[in-house]
């Protein structure tokens, strides 16, 4: 059971950017989110500019608890990083 996240860019060079800036990894990720670093995967696909984070999904979809069905609201706590462009 895992939520995945989409980042993509309308060019290249911006993801390759964020990419060498490193502030995109696994430690900050399992922080924002509350969970594991060993549980968060993120893959760069350079074929389309962009990024795939995955992450467990902590309550099954459509569960009392979930507070986010499909998983589209679970973006905010990127916004919270600061990435050096």
């Amino acid at each position: 059971m895992h939520m995945t996240f989409d980042i993509v860019f309308s060019e290249k060079s911006i993801m390759e950017q964020i990419e060498k800036s490193g502030v995109l990894n696994k430690r900050k990720i399992a922080e924002v989110y509350d969970v594991y670093e060993t549980d968060v995967e993120i893959i760069y696909y350079e074929t389309v500019n962009a990024i795939k984070i995955t992450i467990p999904r902590k309550d099954v979809s459509g569960s009392i608890y979930d507070s986010d069905i499909y998983g589209c609201q679970q973006h905010l706590p990127l916004a919270n990083i600061e990435v050096p462009l």
